[in-house]
This record gives structure tokens, sequence and C-alpha cells, in this order.
């Protein structure tokens, strides 16, 4: 579910960055586009109603989305940096034919991968977090 404008604002003020157009415009864009959307995606997505808004601005302010934790980068295996708006843990299905990513709930996984590594001590490497991303094909149903 996308969120409302208002929350979109209280997003942003939240992390007190400064509600602008352009944040609002890119954060919602984000979330109304789903499927983690390039910045080239967005770029055309947004330039629909902001006809002037430069490059340099959008991929400036996905950073910054970045940066403060409001959005995600991830990364396809064709190497395409994409978006994703879903800051709760969640995995990744990739099809490598279609370039689609799908969101992944599993907390049976999740347990199983904090039990795996609970007892291993990685050179001192505390895991905070699992983000899987599984590769394969989607059935074409």
């Amino acid at each position: 579910m996308e969120p409302t404008v208002e929350e979109l604002r209280r997003k942003l003020a939240g992390k007190s960055l400064k509600v602008t157009p352009q944040r609002m415009a890119i954060l919602g864009a984000v979330y109304q586009l789903g499927n983690h959307p390039t910045a080239d995606q967005i770029i055309a997505f947004i330039r629909q109603s902001h006809p002037n808004i430069a490059s340099g601005t959008v991929y400036k302010v996905l950073e910054t989305l970045v940066d403060n934790q409001l959005i995600k980068k991830v990364t396809t295996d064709k190497n395409i940096m994409r978006y994703d708006g879903m800051m709760e843990n969640h995995h990744h299905l990739y099809c490598s034919e279609t370039d689609v990513i799908k969101d992944y709930h599993d907390e049976e996984l999740d347990r199983l991968l904090k039990d795996y590594f609970k007892d291993r001590n990685i050179g001192g490497f505390r895991i905070s977090q699992f983000n899987l991303q599984i590769n394969g094909n989607f059935d074409n149903d």
C-alpha cells in the first residue's frame, strides 16, 4: 500500500529532512512505481508532472533518501541499481529473464539463518540483518 502525501511528509520530517516538492515526488514515485524502479524509470515518471526536474536532482535526492534509510538500493545480477521503499526486513526473488524483483517474506527462513549464524563467530562480525536475493526464473503461468 502506497503512503499518502501526509505519510510521505512525516517520513521526510521524521528524518529531519526538509520537505521539498522534489523529495516528495521522488519518494512517492518509488512507492507508486513499485517493483523496485531504476533511477531512469523514476525520472521518466516524475517528468510527467515535473517536466523540468534535472536528472542530477533525482540522483542526489535518491542518495539522500538512501542515506537517511527511507529507501534501499537493490542491485540486480545485471548490475542495475534499483530502489526499494520497503524498509521492513524482507528478501527478493529476482527473475533474471524478465528483470522482475518480487518481495519475499519468510519468518522461518529468517529464524533458520539467525540460528545458523548464532554460534558462529565470523571474524568478530556481528550480523544485524539478513537480506537475500534469490535468483531464478518465474514460471509463465
